[in-house]
């Protein structure tokens, strides 16, 4: 069975986490990486996805300054959509196998990891058949944007644990208009251990791509287990 690299970077700005996972691409597709999952919170910031529109924006400049958020663009697949601590991001940075080699089947799988883990705090959630992602009855409680060069992922899900919906109203969230958001806690009526959820995604990760977990002492790097 491959293995995959799992490395915890706690709460990381955007742009360091991005530049890892540039870093980790590069190394898998020449030879020198290893297969990755990154797990983080991020500070609040606003990515915009290859799909994005103008409109899609709600606040202006001055209000997401007001709120702490930073506006960037991405290379991601999807539309808009917001992060922020509280919610809790995953990076699966792997080199499809020959017979997996499918986008739609790899966004299933994403979506397959979420459903999974939700199932295993009582949330019964489901895809749409319109939409990406997970949900939970109408309301949204996780976002899927990917990317995939010479089939290897990059960027991948936030799943909203503690988050603070209310930063979701700086956006129409993934485009959706009227798109209602939830969290974990939401759902649940308290506050979730971050590290449970973190666990659990990461058992069952591991189920559905079929790879054994290493996982890494140090909260940052690439390749040190």
């Amino acid at each position: 069975m491959n293995s995959v690299h799992v490395h915890d970077l706690g709460l990381i700005a955007f742009d360091e986490a991005y530049a890892l996972q540039r870093d980790t691409v590069t190394r898998i597709q020449n030879g020198t990486g290893q297969d990755t999952l990154y797990l983080l919170e991020h500070s609040h910031v606003v990515t915009k996805g290859r799909n994005a529109g103008d409109s899609t924006l709600v606040a202006g400049t001055e209000l997401l300054k007001q709120r702490g958020v930073t506006l960037v663009e991405t290379d991601r697949g999807g539309d808009v959509t917001y992060h922020g601590p509280g919610q809790l991001v995953g990076y699966p940075i792997i080199e499809l196998e020959t017979d997996r080699r499918d986008i739609r089947r790899y966004v299933y799988d994403v979506e397959e990891v979420l459903i999974r883990t939700l199932d295993g705090f009582s949330i019964k959630a489901h895809r749409d058949p319109v939409h990406r992602g997970v949900w939970v009855d109408d309301r949204k409680i996780a976002s899927v944007g990917i990317r995939i060069s010479r089939w290897v992922t990059s960027h991948g899900f936030a799943l909203n644990v503690n988050t603070d919906l209310s930063f979701f109203s700086l956006i129409v969230p993934c485009g959706i208009e009227g798109c209602r958001m939830t969290s974990i806690a939401n759902e649940l009526g308290n506050q979730v251990d971050m590290q449970q959820v973190k666990d659990a995604i990461v058992d069952v990760f591991a189920d559905v791509f079929g790879r054994a977990p290493v996982v890494s002492n140090s909260t940052r790097g690439i390749g040190h287990a």
